[in-house]
């Protein structure tokens, strides 16, 4: 025999059939002779082991590897096979790359998160570390407060120094703590609630009380919201009242906001057909949106129940009736402005408290404020003029007080000035109308003398120029006196020998459509 190789033992004959099965039994085939090394390899010998177990047991075999998926000895003729393992691989690369999402957000956070629900593969089956601990499926929450023990009967526990009552400050103040956990969702009270925080009575009862009210602010804000137009969007009524509008194709399309303020908010929009022949639509309108909220019109009262063409019909009972009375007001003032051939925007339409007038501007850039646009010295002088001869034809031919006039209510285009924002406009013989003008003439003097303007007259001189009144004396304080004077002795007059209605009808008012 020799030492280096293995011989096989001869063919011992014929014999029982279990004998050639048997992993015992002598091989029927001549191995080829190999190296002592490869006769020590591990390898070697796993392959080996590998025949002998097919040999005596292939049926065995065959049910045994037939459910489990691993990396060796796979045949991966069948696509069912291959589209099992790649299922697999990617779940895996899936769950991996959740892990690493996860540790990033939670980072050193004393509360974290966890996608385990969202994760392909059981943990068993995952590659993650054991030592990851997911604390939805522990019994103790580290994080979560611990119930507050509570107090006996008889108000105490403990005895002797020991003693602690239901008033001892430790106790309530972990107590307060673990009741802000029932104040509303919207209430935002952090995580220290699982901290060992402790809340004094009054401490917490100011958070209390502050959650309250926040929650009912809340709902009225809500409430609001459905029913008034906010700073720069508009509530469901006017919204119906423009897509009207624009559907029965008097608008082509609202461009968006072009301004705001206190009492409306002013959108840009594209001109189009008008149903009348006689009526024209300009290229291009603003639509002035009076806000419904009644907060900015309940000082604004004075100049409506005052105004002898809206007396009777004004009500506090029914403020929203008001709003529209406001819009209304500023489309009559208008017409008389545009009769009188005063620059202003032209009324197209008034729809409740909806107006839509003529932009005053070009591609939808609005004309600048007066205060905003920088003119020489001949403009501005040209502007000053313009406007004492608006303000004497507002007064005489149109019977009106503008009431708010100053250069944040005119504008600079085509090389003169507009006036807007009328709604405030009262006639001269209302009982505060004298004081609005000598305000506007307070204003206005004052802008173009800062301007440089050496021709401007003091306020003074420009009430009387305006009003043909020839009040003379040497101090505003008597001014102002003799003003309120006169404006008391119209008033008496007026209500001893009554005040002519005012014909609107021919100012050639354009048409109200109330629904």
């Amino acid at each position: 025999m020799d030492p280096v190789g293995v011989a096989a033992a001869p063919d011992a004959g014929p014999g029982p059939a279990w004998q050639s099965k048997c992993p015992w039994g002598a091989p029927n085939t001549t191995s080829i002779s190999c190296s002592l090394a490869d006769v020590m390899s591990e390898q070697l010998a796993k392959e080996l082991q590998l025949e002998e177990e097919n040999a005596a047991f292939p049926e065995a075999v065959a049910v045994a590897e037939g459910p489990f998926i691993t990396g060796e000895n796979i045949d991966t003729s069948s696509d069912l096979m291959l589209a099992q393992m790649l299922q697999m691989e990617f779940d895996r690369e899936y769950d991996a790359q959740l892990r690493r999402e996860e540790k990033k957000i939670n980072g050193d956070s004393k509360v974290s998160i966890s996608f385990e629900n969202y994760r392909k593969v059981h943990p068993y089956d995952s590659d993650s570390s054991e030592d990851e601990v997911d604390w939805q499926d522990t019994r103790h929450d580290p994080y979560r407060a611990d119930k507050p023990t509570t107090t006996p009967r008889k108000g105490f526990i403990g005895k002797g120094k020991d003693i602690t009552t239901k008033h001892d400050e430790v106790v309530c103040g972990r107590k307060n703590t673990a009741r802000m956990e029932n104040f509303a969702p919207e209430f935002q009270v952090g995580d220290g609630i699982g901290m060992d925080l402790k809340l004094s009575n009054q401490v917490f009862n100011a958070l209390k009380q502050h959650a309250y009210s926040e929650e009912r602010r809340s709902a009225r804000l809500h409430e609001k919201k459905e029913h008034s137009t906010a700073e720069k969007a508009v509530d469901p009524k006017t919204r119906l009242l423009l897509y009207k509008m624009v559907n029965a194709g008097m608008l082509e399309t609202i461009t968006g906001c072009i301004s705001t303020g206190k009492e409306s908010v002013v959108f840009h929009a594209y001109g189009g057909k008008s149903a009348t022949e006689d009526k024209v639509i300009p290229p291009e309108c603003a639509i002035k949106v009076f806000k419904t909220t009644l907060n900015e019109f309940k000082n604004r009262d004075k100049y409506i129940k005052d105004d002898y063409r809206f007396k009777d019909r004004f009500s506090k009972l029914n403020p929203r009736k008001i709003i529209r009375m406001w819009a209304e007001k500023e489309m009559h003032n208008l017409t008389r402005m545009q009769n009188a051939g005063i620059p202003c925007p032209q009324v197209v339409i008034l729809k409740k408290h909806v107006l839509v007038m003529s932009f005053i501007g070009q591609d939808q850039v609005p004309a600048p404020k007066l205060k905003d646009v920088t003119l020489s010295s001949e403009d501005m002088k040209k502007a000053y003029y313009q406007i004492l001869n608006m303000m004497q034809q507002l007064y005489k031919e149109c019977n009106l007080v503008h009431a708010d006039l100053s250069e944040y209510n005119m504008l600079w285009h085509d090389g003169k000035v507009w006036l807007i924002d009328v709604s405030q406009s009262v006639e001269p013989t209302h009982p505060h109308g004298l004081e609005f003008l000598f305000r506007d003439c307070r204003n206005v003097s004052q802008f173009f003398q800062k301007g440089g303007v050496a021709e401007a007259l003091n306020e003074r001189e420009l009430f009387n120029a305006v009003s043909g009144l020839n009040i003379t004396a040497e101090n505003e304080v008597d001014f102002q006196a003799e003003i309120e004077a006169l404006e008391k002795m119209n008033e008496d007059h007026v209500q001893n020998h009554g005040k002519k209605l005012s014909m609107f009808s021919s100012d050639g008012d354009p048409p109200i459509y109330d629904e």
